[in-house]
């Protein structure tokens, strides 16, 4: 079970560890996440669990712009 998410001031772990130009909103909370370049994802890892959860672990987004 996942720990409840801190309030969305707070950054997803991942904003910690990536530089700051590869930092975005999360498309659901708007939480500061690793959304841009290699290993970025548009939801933050909150966001992502229930999608994980319906969809299994191998879920993953794939860009749909050129």
């Amino acid at each position: 079970m996942m720990t409840p998410a801190p309030p969305v001031t707070e950054p997803d772990p991942s904003a910690l560890i990536c530089s700051g130009d590869l930092v975005g909103p999360c498309s659901g909370c708007q939480r500061k996440t690793h959304k841009y370049g290699r290993g970025g994802s548009p939801l933050c890892q909150w966001c992502m669990a229930p999608v994980m959860e319906k969809w299994g672990p191998s879920v993953r987004y794939v860009k749909t712009h050129p």
